[in-house]
């Protein structure tokens, strides 16, 4: 006969209503955030693989031009935060289906933009409008979904996130080869429709989310909360980091490669980003590292990888660069796919804030990395980028071993074992 504990267990296992792997809502949820994941990374950076295109038209440089990445990843992160306390009262549900269904409207706008700057200020409304997407789903998944199946569902948006912007670049590349940059824009408008409509018809109904109230105090209560709990404060730092890696190398690379010795066309430039389905891999394997390593083995797995890619792309070859490529998607994706997974788990309560900081600082290093990258890459060439990504490199590193040596100190202190295991 069973031990009273094992029928305790037994019983909370079998109330928990949350989705599990192998039940028909877990897929539809999974299918309808991939689908979501992949809408909006899309959109946030249709711009990007056609930067060359776009400086050549309007006879800007680099940095300015890099702007229309810029404006609309810091406008998210701007706008995340309060988008997410709107979530927090009307539902996530809710929530994610207006973010993208204006993010999508602004994109019909987009191509038809007469200038940089009108084109710079639609961007940026468009990455405010996508503000209510990322937290709200990460909140979604911690509330709907099993603690230990938590890993895995987050890995799968964010695979929809490495596809989304892969797909993108992919099709505006090729697209403009042909049309125009501006037929680019607008053939990821109408796909992104179409992926919004697959995510509202998937996504099932919100089972355990509870309404709140909009009070600022409140809100402002759970930002400091957040903000002195000394984990995920680094967890928001390595997330800045690992997106300045990607925004740098991601809104440069396009240069690189129009220009000698490789002087690709636009469209072979766009197929570049099919190295993102390295990052789909990575993210769903997020979880299996996280099991098997630790959160702070995958993080430094995650770094190793992306330092590696950066040295090798400097070599003037097109297969080194590739490789280089592959390395520093994979290692980014992880990392993110870890970071974000512990900032939903470590979080108890006010969650749809934890991840909105989370996205806030992810999309501030994505504003930063893009500008800084082509400020670099102005001013040195490629090394110049790939310099500004070691150094995020090597903050990513020393922040997860100051973490190490915080959880050591407080383990040999009586009374504080237990806020060390984070």
């Amino acid at each position: 006969m069973p031990p009273a504990s094992t029928k305790a267990v037994a019983t909370h296992a079998s109330a928990d209503t949350r989705l599990s792997p192998g039940a028909p809502g877990y897929r539809r949820t999974s299918l309808a955030l991939f689908a979501a994941g992949l809408a909006a990374f899309a959109l946030l950076y249709s711009t990007q693989a056609l930067l060359p295109a776009i400086s050549a038209e309007f006879g800007a440089t680099a940095s300015a031009a890099s702007w229309t990445v810029s404006a609309a990843t810091g406008a998210l992160a701007l706008c995340v935060l309060p988008l997410s306390a709107l979530s927090e009262r009307f539902g996530r549900r809710a929530m994610m289906t207006a973010s993208l269904s204006v993010a999508v409207a602004v994109s019909l706008l987009v191509p038809f933009a007469p200038s940089l700057e009108s084109l710079i200020a639609l961007r940026a409304l468009q990455g405010a409008a996508l503000a209510g997407l990322p937290a709200s789903a990460m909140a979604y998944l911690a509330e709907e979904v099993r603690p230990k199946a938590l890993i895995a569902a987050i890995g799968l948006f964010v695979a929809g996130n490495s596809i989304g912007g892969m797909s993108g670049r992919i099709v505006t590349g090729w697209v403009a080869q042909m049309w125009g940059w501006r037929a680019g824009l607008a053939a990821v408008g109408l796909t992104s429709l179409l992926c919004v409509i697959a995510f509202r018809a998937l996504l099932p109904k919100a089972r355990h989310f509870t309404p709140g109230t909009l009070n600022p105090r409140a809100l402002a209560s759970a930002v400091r909360t957040h903000l002195s709990d000394p984990l995920l404060v680094r967890l928001y730092v390595i997330g800045a980091l690992f997106m300045t890696v990607f925004g740098a190398v991601y809104t440069v690379i396009g240069y690189r490669l129009v220009e000698a010795p490789f002087s690709l066309p636009q469209g072979v430039i766009g197929s570049i980003f099919l190295v993102y389905l390295v990052g789909t891999v990575a993210s769903a394997a997020a979880g299996k590292l996280v099991g098997r390593l630790g959160r702070r083995g995958a993080l430094y797995l995650a770094v190793s990888t992306t330092a590696a890619g950066l040295l090798l792309s400097l070599a003037d070859s097109l297969a080194a660069v590739l490789a280089g490529l592959v390395l520093i998607t994979a290692g980014f994706f992880a990392g993110h796919a870890v970071a974000s997974s512990s900032v939903s788990r470590t979080a108890k309560t006010g969650r749809a804030q934890a991840s909105a900081l989370y996205q806030s600082a992810y999309y501030l290093g994505s504003s930063a990395g893009g500008t800084l990258g082509a400020i670099a890459f102005h001013a040195g060439g490629w090394a110049g980028t790939v310099l500004i990504g070691l150094v995020a490199v090597l903050g990513v590193v020393s922040v997860t071993l100051y973490g190490s040596h915080s959880a050591r100190v407080a383990a040999r202190r009586p009374g504080l074992a237990a806020a060390a295991c984070n």
